[in-house]
């Protein structure tokens, strides 16, 4: 479910008034995405997304995304640009929420991530991370590792009745983490997409019918953090098979192309392992704790948190880079 706020037609013919847009055409809400509603949205200019920001989003960050949005679709990267008003200004107030308009991306993102999605997306990731590089913006990143604790500790209720012993596990999964997470200035930093998993990266065929980029969306948890980190969430998100099964070859295919536009340090490479077992021990945290604190009759899909501690404990095992990829 992904409308949460119901606009009507009469509302939102005011709010346009402010675009020059032209007349309403059609609209519709989308049915994916959790976080905000998101509308479907035709004019006489095209297509368009409308999306109404919920209470689980800070307004005072909202600048930051969408300043971060317009950064990068200047720079040449395939993301949805912001649509200003007459008045020059791209976020305002819709059935009292905040609410802006953005560009349409073409494409579908991956029900099943196949390995030629992974060469074009370690492309977009590393031209993504290279785009924002001197964007002023700055975001902390509210869900890395200061916030880990926190959230486990909010789960210690409930943790155990997802699976017995799971709350002493993680407490010892993450002691470790944090005793290996590099230094904040010991790795490069910018600004990194932090939920770029397969929903959120559209693909069109190209010319010769090989997945490309079309599109890369939902940077509503973007902010600015150790790079790698990026690159650690994507192995989780998009190197497992539906098996449990960690893909070399989709690893490898990633971390090539990437390094084809930044090449990663050696202490970057190093780090990955730790990374990637701190992106693991994030979505699991953060899953858990939906799964612990949603009621059952909510209109809400809860995802499982095993998923994460399958690939929690297999980063825990990784004994060199090169095991993932690197």
């Amino acid at each position: 479910m992904a409308v949460y706020t119901e606009v009507t037609d009469e509302a939102l013919r005011a709010f346009l008034t402010d675009y020059e847009l032209g007349g309403l055409i059609a609209f519709r809400g989308i049915a994916e995405g959790v976080e905000n509603s998101n509308y479907a949205l035709r004019t006489e200019s095209g297509d368009f997304v409308l999306t109404l920001y919920e209470r689980r989003v800070d307004p005072a960050e909202l600048p930051y995304f969408l300043g971060l949005m317009e950064h990068l679709a200047r720079a040449g990267l395939a993301c949805p640009t912001p649509v200003r008003g007459r008045d020059g200004e791209a976020l305002r107030e819709l059935a009292g929420r905040p609410a802006a308009i953005c560009t349409f991306l073409e494409g579908v993102w991956p029900r099943r991530v196949r390995p030629e999605h992974l060469a074009p997306l370690g492309d977009a990731l590393a031209r993504l991370h290279a785009a924002s590089g001197d964007f002023a913006g700055r975001r902390p990143n509210a869900l890395g590792p200061a916030g880990w604790a926190p959230l486990l500790e909010a789960c210690r209720g409930r943790g155990d009745e997802v699976q017995p012993g799971l709350m002493a596990e993680l407490e010892a999964q993450l002691a470790d983490i944090l005793a290996g997470w590099p230094a904040a200035d010991a790795l490069p930093v910018g600004q990194i997409h932090a939920d770029m998993f397969p929903d959120n990266v559209f693909f069109l065929p190209d010319a010769e019918g090989r997945p490309r980029v079309s599109g890369i969306i939902d940077f509503y948890f973007a902010c600015t953090d150790l790079l790698a980190y990026d690159i650690a969430v994507c192995l989780n998100a998009w190197c497992f098979e539906a098996d449990g099964a960690f893909n070399l070859t989709k690893a490898r295919a990633m971390l090539a192309t990437y390094q084809a536009v930044r090449p990663l340090s050696a202490a970057e490479c190093a780090a990955l392992p730790v990374l990637c077992r701190g992106a693991a021990i994030r979505f699991l945290l953060t899953r858990l704790y939906d799964w612990t604190h949603t009621p059952a009759d909510a209109l809400v899909t809860r995802k499982d948190p095993l998923e994460y501690l399958r690939k929690l404990r297999f980063f825990a095992r990784v004994e060199s880079p090169g095991a993932i990829g690197a």
